[in-house]
């Protein structure tokens, strides 16, 4: 029988852990390795400290030093030298891609990486075959590589790359896809601070959350591997959004002018109580205040022309310049953690299942936005919902599939409308059938009119894809 190693052992009794082997003799050997594997990787120090935080309360900045954030409106007016910029960094091979992806579908009742969820309008693609498609319009439009990094989490890892292998990663070069994984936290008894377990053979870990795609980009190596390969800034979305502007030279363009070393996109809010992060600037640092944490008094505020004054929402889009993260990530120099207290599933000490009805534990997050207030340069700029933002969360009503379709199709109508296409509406002036636009035909509306013939109809649910 495999033997819990004695410093395991002693490490697990300084810190009054040892409950964890209580059903070590009942374990097979693969089980024991996995334990073993769990153990091996908890900081037990860092867990003690994050147990006497439970009862921290988020600590708001004073509400005079909350400001409107600076933001690059969307219809200001446009500049071909931006833009030029940011296609020559692209030319140049000096950005990559990443998509965090590391949920499962399970509010759409789908059981699988959600990047594996078919939203395409007509064709049913995959967000994941749109995005990579994106890429791979990318790397063809500016002749270089555009790495495409993936961070998945151990409950979609494998699935994710074999869905990948499976599909010749959608014509991309295997060489330039890159999967990692997600950090994990164990979950501790809000009481007493002992390590839950979820079998008995196994912690209860879940996800470190979306700041933890940074430090695992470090972790894993990727992040020295692609400043070796020169890559200078990296593009950062969430998978569940398949209308983001991937790559886009116009936003890295006004990234490289300002030297940035964190850039933003930001959307308007639908209203005060819109549930995305608030873009705010205190005392010069931008800062990214959650919906949940914004005084009511705040969100209400409007300004002289009735247009809410903390006004600008979060879609979860950015650049960050690799070197800034570099030296954010290094050493212990890391993005500290956030507390939760949650319900947590665990086995009681006689080895039964409790599901516990009240808030029993607590969990540990890393925000990406923790990021943002360590940048001495930032800019901010401003897109639109139609354009960029249908993000895919529910089963029904606002975020569903449905949701996300349509918005899909009003692109493509918008784009088509723009080259100068009728595009048949119903009594309310929607448009009359699916559309979508393959992003190895077009990235926008001004490529897309250089490949439609203007005797183009639409009779019917359209897919514009090119041809053989």
């Amino acid at each position: 029988m495999l033997p819990v190693p004695a410093a395991i052992r002693q490490h697990l009794s300084r810190h009054r852990q040892e409950h964890v082997l209580a059903w070590w003799e009942q374990l097979a050997d693969p089980e024991r390795h996995g334990l073993l594997a769990q153990l091996e990787a908890l900081d037990l120090d860092e867990l003690r400290q994050l147990h006497q935080q439970r009862e921290t309360v988020y600590q708001l900045p004073r509400p005079e030093t909350i400001q409107p954030v600076p933001v690059i409106p969307a219809d200001a007016p446009s500049n071909p030298q931006v833009k030029q910029r940011g296609e020559a960094a692209l030319r140049a091979g000096a950005v990559a891609v990443l998509v965090v992806a590391g949920g499962q579908g399970s509010r759409l009742g789908f059981e699988h990486p959600k990047g594996m969820f078919p939203i395409g309008p007509v064709s049913n693609k995959t967000l994941f075959q749109i995005h990579a498609e994106k890429v791979l319009a990318l790397r063809r439009r500016y002749g270089k590589a555009v790495p495409f990094l993936l961070m998945t989490s151990p409950a979609t890892h494998a699935e994710t790359v074999q869905f990948f292998e499976d599909r010749h990663f959608f014509g991309l070069p295997r060489e330039e896809v890159f999967f990692f994984q997600q950090g994990t936290m164990p979950a501790l008894d809000l009481a007493t601070g002992n390590l839950l377990l979820e079998t008995k053979g196994r912690l209860f870990l879940s996800p470190d959350g979306h700041g933890g795609t940074l430090t695992a980009l470090a972790d894993s190596g990727l992040l020295a591997q692609m400043q070796q390969q020169d890559i200078k800034h990296l593009f950062y979305f969430q998978v569940d959004n398949p209308l983001v502007k991937l790559g886009d030279p116009t936003f890295l363009g006004h990234h490289l002018e300002a030297r940035a070393q964190v850039s933003s996109r930001v959307i308007p809010k639908n209203g005060p109580t819109d549930k995305l992060g608030n873009f705010v600037q205190v005392d010069g640092r931008c800062v990214i205040i959650e919906y949940s944490d914004l005084p009511e008094n705040l969100a209400k505020e409007t300004d002289a022309n009735g247009r809410l004054r903390l006004w600008a929402g979060s879609p979860a889009i950015h650049y960050f310049d690799l070197d800034f993260l570099a030296n954010v990530l290094k050493g212990t120099n890391r993005i500290a953690f956030h507390v939760a207290k949650k319900k947590v599933p665990y086995l009681d000490a006689g080895g039964t299942l409790v599901q516990p009805e009240k808030e029993n534990a607590l969990k540990f997050e890393r925000f990406i936005f923790d990021v943002l207030p360590l940048a001495d340069r930032w800019t901010v700029v401003e897109t639109s919902r139609a354009e960029e933002f249908a993000p895919l969360k529910n089963a029904t009503g606002a975020d569903s599939p449905e949701a996300v379709k349509k918005a899909i199709t009003h692109l493509a109508a918008d784009w088509l409308t723009r080259c100068g296409i009728k595009v048949p509406t119903d009594a309310a002036s929607e448009p009359a059938f699916l559309l979508e636009i393959s992003p190895l035909l077009a990235l926008n509306a001004e490529e897309l009119v250089k490949h439609l013939p203007q005797s183009l109809e639409i009779v019917g649910p359209t897919l514009l894809e090119p041809q053989g």
